[in-house]
């Protein structure tokens, strides 16, 4: 089976790194988006120290395409550890009410102090900062009321600053996608990888479809047999992953020459079906007590199957 370790820091991401340090002192506010789907993997860890004691915002993006029950849980966890937090989705609009009510509040010191040196009519000004793919771009046009924003579905597209006006009282200086210099925990660079965070050319995709396998078997089992016509699950309980994985590919006849499964296209669905919750809305990670790595499993009582 596909066994390649997922390292990507392309030189654009360590001069994003020095724009954000360069940029810090012209914000009032630093916006970190996350995936809903991936909350830890998609976190950048080295982002709180590059920022410092400036104000953040974390907002959850995709938010459709996530488990809801899950997200309650995130919620839950933001919200007992004092930060604030946002679920949002550009598809649907979810969120955005809130977002700017968010913002009023965080930001009505600020302009309190701007009002109090005759300084009232002082536009704030906001970083937005994520990894790559993570809808940075999305949001920024769904709440600046037009296409401010160059937008794609794959990662790298936003390489150089821009600022652009919102509805939500910000100027949002809008930051290229960033990674982190390593991967110290591999269950990362797969949740970053299965999202579309990482460039689908410069990874083993098959390697990615037998990691998705192995976390919807975990996490959703109900609702990979019944995507893929599995019946009971526990008849390949003597299955790894992989294998599982080649079932699949049988079950939607990706198969070639000799009976043997398509592996490439039976990878490519499957990775394309999670990413449009076609499986089911699907949230890979929960919080753990300390965010030391991205989990592969949840606890019993947190389990869901959809």
């Amino acid at each position: 089976m596909p066994s390649d370790i997922i390292q990507w820091f392309p030189g654009h991401m360590a001069k994003t790194r020095r724009l954000i340090t360069e940029n810090l002192p012209n914000v009032d506010l630093v916006i970190e988006v996350l995936d809903a789907r991936i909350p830890y993997s998609s976190k950048n860890p080295e982002l709180r120290r590059l920022v410092g004691q400036k104000p953040m915002l974390t907002i959850l993006s995709k938010s459709s395409l996530a488990d809801p029950q899950a997200g309650k849980i995130w919620e839950e966890y933001y919200r007992s550890s004092g930060r604030r937090a946002v679920f949002t989705d550009c598809v649907t609009g979810f969120g955005m009410n809130t977002l700017a009510q968010t913002v009023e509040e965080m930001m009505a010191e600020k302009r309190a102090k701007y009002e109090s040196k005759g300084m009232s009519g002082r536009t704030l000004k906001a970083m937005i900062v994520g990894i790559p793919n993570v809808g940075k771009s999305s949001l920024i046009n769904k709440i600046s009321g037009g296409k401010s924003a160059k937008v794609e579905n794959r990662p790298g597209v936003t390489l150089t600053k821009q600022w652009v006006s919102t509805n939500v009282g910000l100027d949002l200086l809008d930051m290229p996608g960033v990674l982190w210099p390593k991967f110290e925990d591999q269950v990362v660079g797969e949740n970053l990888a299965i999202t579309g965070a990482i460039k689908d050319d410069i990874i083993d995709l098959e390697r990615i479809a037998y990691a998705l396998v192995g976390r919807l078997r975990a996490l959703y089992p109900n609702l990979l047999a019944e995507r893929y016509k599995l019946g009971d699950l526990s008849q390949y309980d003597d299955l790894d992953d992989w294998d599982l994985f080649q079932v699949i590919g049988r079950k939607r006849g990706f198969l070639i020459s000799g009976g043997e499964v398509n592996t490439e296209r039976c990878a490519r669905a499957l990775v394309d079906e999670f990413r449009s919750a076609k499986i089911g809305r699907i949230t890979l990670e929960r919080p753990l007590k300390k965010e030391k790595k991205a989990p592969v499993e949840t606890p019993d009582e947190e389990k869901s199957d959809g």
